[in-house]
This record gives structure tokens, sequence and C-alpha cells, in this order.
């Protein structure tokens, strides 16, 4: 290696079916939509993340947009390979070099991930010019970006909330004791909008709109302290055809997403009750940690707490947790060399 030492460069990745973010000299490059735009007739991408997200749900026949990652895994190959691609590229310290350098990488993954999909993540990589690719678990991660020790001998319970998956897991000694991956997370509560505001208000809205209703006034619970004010919501009137108005609250939010939160509460009781007596007894003393966007729906952290009767903490911005717990990994490559996926 030696010589190449110089012609490496690290990069974390958190590719995750909501957002993309990219970690390279410490720092956060890339935090993007994962999403592309490609041109029907040529097959060419003519865009991708923040740009490619404003055209959903407004393109013609000659444009669609893809998501390349469903449920946190590769649903897309040759989209998601040419997404990350050009997120790289668009690296702004790699941009000045001549050549691509050689990439060594760490990628999280989900805990609940096939063989096979694995093997996808990897081999996007590799086409990429990944020349040491190691994956990581996406709790790992997470815990790790929170910045618990996960070597000790002491149990610590995660519970990652994403756009295509939630991933819970009991950490201890550098591994997941057990752990469960549901596919009920943000892509889920945005679509449960969707089909509330089909329903209850006859208005039909796109996906953009609903996830803009799910961050300004999305909640988990119908009581909370500080709530947020009523929005209005534009869409296509179901009856009429026109187009109209509506004004939603946060009360109305929290109806819709009732069901989906109880089964992310219902995995996460399974999973306390599948957690050894020795570990069950750490949690009770250090409670649960939540990470991802789907953590900031407002008073989760609450509705957990009183189901669980555990304290409950959301990690500093929960958005980026598994993307900083990725790069401390690449770090720090050889104290957690135990936990990371050749």
């Amino acid at each position: 290696m030696g010589f190449f030492d110089f012609m490496t460069e690290d990069i974390a990745i958190d590719l995750g079916t909501a957002n993309t973010l990219i970690i390279h000299n410490d720092k956060v490059v890339i935090d993007s939509p994962s999403i592309v735009a490609r041109d029907r007739i040529t097959g060419k991408i003519i865009a991708v993340g923040k740009e490619a997200n404003m055209m959903q749900g407004k393109t013609h026949e000659n444009i669609k947009t893809i998501r390349p990652l469903k449920d946190g895994v590769i649903a897309d190959f040759d989209a998601s390979e040419q997404m990350i691609k050009m997120f790289i590229k668009s690296i702004p310290a790699l941009k000045k070099k001549l050549f691509t350098p050689a990439l060594r990488m760490v990628i999280c993954i989900p805990s609940g991930i096939t063989e096979v999909e694995m093997r996808a993540v990897k081999e996007s990589a590799e086409r990429v010019n990944g020349k040491e690719v190691y994956l990581i678990h996406e709790p790992m991660a997470a815990a790790i970006g929170i910045g618990v020790d996960i070597m000790q001998p002491k149990g610590n319970m995660i519970v990652d909330i994403g756009g295509g998956t939630t991933e819970i897991a009991v950490i201890a000694l550098g591994g997941i004791v057990c752990d469960k991956s549901v596919k009920i997370a943000g892509d889920v509560f945005t679509n449960d909008i969707i089909y509330y505001m089909r329903t209850q208000h006859n208005l039909f809205v796109g996906e953009t709109t609903a996830e803009k209703i799910k961050i300004q006034i999305g909640a988990a619970m119908e009581e909370l302290d500080n709530a947020p004010e009523d929005m209005s919501v534009q869409g296509r009137d179901l009856l009429t055809g026109k187009p109209k108005q509506v004004d939603v609250s946060y009360r109305e939010i929290a109806k819709a997403l009732d069901k989906s939160i109880q089964r992310v509460e219902d995995a996460v009781m399974e999973t306390l009750s599948q957690t050894p007596p020795e570990l069950a007894a750490d949690i009770y003393n250090t409670g649960i940690y939540l990470a991802g966007g789907g953590s900031m729906l407002r008073g989760l952290d609450k509705r957990i707490s009183l189901k669980t009767d555990l304290p409950v903490y959301i990690a500093e911005d929960p958005l980026r947790a598994v993307v900083r717990g990725t790069g401390m990994a690449l770090k720090n490559i050889n104290k957690y060399k135990g936990i990371l996926i050749k």
C-alpha cells in the first residue's frame, strides 16, 4: 500500500432511502435527497439530489424521477451507482484532483439486510473506484454517532428511524445482541398523511407536500406542550378536480400516523422482551436513544417513553448521527475493525 497512501481518500457514506450523506476529511460534504432524474429518451441522468428532488411529482413523460433505494436497500442498481458517482464527483476537495483518487470507504447498511443486498452495495461502491470497502450496520453507526461507547460490556438501546426502515438494536461489547428492522419509517409516515388527506379532506396531495406537512406539523401525540400552528395545505380537490386549500392541525396528523407509530412501538417492545436480563438492567439505567429523521417527530420521544417506562433521548442532529458514526468508524478503523464487515 505504502506509496499509494497519499493517493487514497477516505470517505464515509450513509446511503439512505431518503437522504444520502457523505463525510470527507471529517466534514459532511454531501447531504442530499437520494433521488435522481433520468431522461427517458437518452437514458442519461439529468439531475441528482436537491435538484432532482425539486422535480419530483412535476415531471413530463420524458423525465422520470427515481429513488434508487427502497426500504433501506438498493432497488435500482444502475440509478444508485450513477447517484453515488455523481455525489462523489461533486465533493469539493475531490474536484480539484486531476484524476479520480482510489477511495477507502465505509458505508452503512440496515441490519436486516440480505447477503445479496449487501453485495449490491459493495459492488456499487467498487464501481465508483472504491478500493477498500467496509460496511457497518446502521444501529452501530448510530450508536457511535450518538457518542455511546459501544465496546463497553454495557447494554445500550438504539432506535434509528430512517426513511425506509426503523432499526432497533441492543448493543454491547461492540456487537448487536438483539435487533429488529421494520419497514415502517419516514416514507410510510408520508404515505399515511397522503391517505389521511384523501379520505378526510378529499384533497389529493403529492409526496413533496405530504413530507412538508410531516416536517412542519407532524406529531406522534395529540397533546403537545408546544404545539405547532395549523398549516395551510394546497392540493387537488378530488370531488371538483379544482386546486384547493385546507387548514390542517397537528392533532390530525397525530391521528393519521397513530397506527404506524404503534407498530414502531410494538417493535421496540418486542426487542426489549428479547433482551438478556443483564442488558435489560443496563437499559433500565441508560434508557433508549433515538436517531434518524423520524425521531424528530414531535412527541415521539415522550410517547415511546410512556410506553416503555424508560427515559428516551434524541441524538443531537439526529439526521446526521449515522453518518457521523460511520465517519468515526472510518477514522478509528483499527479500533472498530471488529464491527466493520469487509
